[in-house]
C-alpha cells in the first residue's frame, strides 16, 4: 500500500537510506497553462511506495538531492515531460534509466506506453480509466491513488529485464547516451531561437517579414512563459502569420482583429503593438530562412535517405524511427548541415550513408 506524503517531516524518513535504484514518475495538469502544474510525484524506494503532495507545499529539497545524486539510477517511462513538471518543483535528474527508450533499443518497438511494456514484460494487465484524470482535485480518489501507485510498482522489474536485454543485444552504451541526451535537453530547456521555421506558409515572404515573424514568436514564447498561459491563448499561428503579414496601424485595430484570444489582455497588446512596429535591426537580419515546403525533387531525394535508415535500422535491429526523424532528414537536405539530433552514436552509423546520397 503507498503512502500518501503530505508533510515536509514525513518526506524525509523516506529518503533516509535510499538504495542505488529509484522509481519516479509524476502526474501534472496542462491545459490552461504555459508551465505544467505538478500534481504528484511518485517515489518507489526499496520495498516503499510513497505518494507525495507538491500542492500541500512539501519541501522537495530531500527528494531534489536524491535525484540530483549521480549515484541513484532514477527508472522512469517516456521522462521527457516528467522532467519538465519537476523543474518546476525544483528537481533535476542526474543519472536516468528511461524505460520506454530502453524498449526501443531491446528490440520490443518504438513509443512504448507504460501499459503495453509492463504486459510485455511481466504480464500484468495495467487499468488505463484514469489516464485523463483531474490530478490537481482533493482528495484523489481510491482509483486515482491504484493507477498512480502502478505507474512505479513494476519499473525496478522493468529496469531489471530491460538491462539485461540492451546488455545482451550490445545496446548499452548508446541507450545511455539516448538518456543523458534527454536530460541535457532537460537541463538546457531553452526557447527555440528560430521559431519561424514551423511556419512554411511564410517561406516566399521578404527576409525582413521573416525577421519580424521571428521577432513576434519570440515574444509570445517569453510572454506565454511569463503569464503562465498557453501560446495559442495569446497568439496562435494563424493570428501570427496575419498581424505579420498586415501590420494594424493602431491599438483599437490590433484589438479588433486579436478578439477571442484570452491570454491577450491589453498590456500584452500594448507590448505586441510596439514589437509589430519597431524598425528591423540589422543583427535581426541573420537567421536562417524559412524552408519551403519539399517539391518533388526533394522528396525523392528524402526518400532515398529514408531507405537508407530503414535500411541501417534493419542491419542494427533497431527501429528506423529511433535512429532519424524525417524532419531531421528534411533539415539535412535543406542546409547540408548534420543535425545536432544525430550526433553521438548516429553520426556514427549514418553520417555516411546519408551524406553520399545528398545531390
Amino acid at each position: 500500500m503507498a503512502e500518501w506524503i503530505e508533510r515536509s517531516d514525513a518526506l524525509q524518513p523516506l529518503l533516509a537510506d535510499v538504495p542505488t535504484l529509484v522509481g519516479l514518475d509524476t502526474e501534472f495538469m496542462r491545459t490552461d497553462t504555459f508551465l505544467p502544474r505538478l500534481a504528484l510525484v511518485q517515489v518507489q524506494v526499496g520495498p516503499r511506495i510513497a505518494l507525495v503532495d507538491p500542492i500541500a507545499e512539501v519541501d522537495p529539497a530531500p527528494l531534489a538531492r536524491v535525484l540530483a545524486d549521480p549515484a541513484h539510477t532514477i527508472v522512469m517511462h517516456s521522462a521527457g515531460e516528467d522532467l519538465e513538471a519537476l523543474a518546476t518543483w525544483q528537481c533535476a535528474i542526474a543519472r536516468l534509466f528511461d524505460t520506454q527508450i530502453a524498449a526501443s533499443f531491446a528490440g520490443l518497438g518504438a513509443g512504448l506506453g507504460y501499459q503495453k511494456l509492463v504486459r510485455e514484460i511481466t504480464g500484468v494487465e495495467l487499468p488505463k480509466a484514469e489516464t485523463r484524470s483531474d490530478w490537481l482535485r482533493r482528495p484523489l480518489s481510491p482509483q486515482q491513488l491504484d493507477y498512480a501507485e502502478q505507474d512505479v510498482v513494476h519499473l525496478p522489474e522493468l529496469h531489471e529485464q530491460l538491462t539485461a536485454r540492451l546488455v545482451g543485444r550490445g545496446y548499452l552504451g548508446w541507450f545511455e547516451q539516448d538518456c543523458e541526451r534527454l536530460l541535457e535537453r532537460a537541463r538546457n530547456r531553452e526557447p527555440d531561437p528560430e521559431p519561424q521555421l514551423g511556419l512554411r506558409g511564410a517561406a516566399d515572404w521578404p527576409r525582413d517579414k521573416q525577421a519580424l515573424l521571428r521577432r513576434v514568436l519570440r515574444w509570445r514564447e517569453a510572454t506565454a512563459r511569463t503569464v503562465d498561459r498557453p501560446r495559442s491563448w495569446l497568439l496562435d499561428d494563424a493570428h501570427a502569420l496575419d498581424l505579420v503579414a498586415r501590420p494594424p496601424r493602431e491599438a483599437n485595430e490590433l484589438a479588433d482583429r486579436t478578439k477571442g484570444l484570452r491570454a491577450l489582455r491589453s498590456a500584452q497588446r500594448a507590448d505586441l503593438l510596439e514589437v509589430l512596429r519597431a524598425p528591423i535591426a540589422d543583427d535581426e537580419r541573420e537567421f536562417t530562412p524559412i524552408p519551403h515546403a519539399p517539391d518533388a525533387r526533394d522528396k525523392q531525394v528524402v526518400a532515398k535517405l529514408k531507405e537508407a535508415v530503414v535500411a541501417r535500422a534493419t542491419e542494427l535491429g533497431l527501429p528506423d524511427g529511433l535512429l532519424c526523424a524525417r524532419r531531421h532528414l528534411e533539415s539535412l537536405l535543406a542546409t547540408r548541415r548534420w543535425p545536432a539530433a544525430l550526433e553521438g552514436w548516429r553520426r556514427e552509423v549514418l553520417h555516411d550513408a546519408l551524406m553520399e546520397r545528398l545531390p
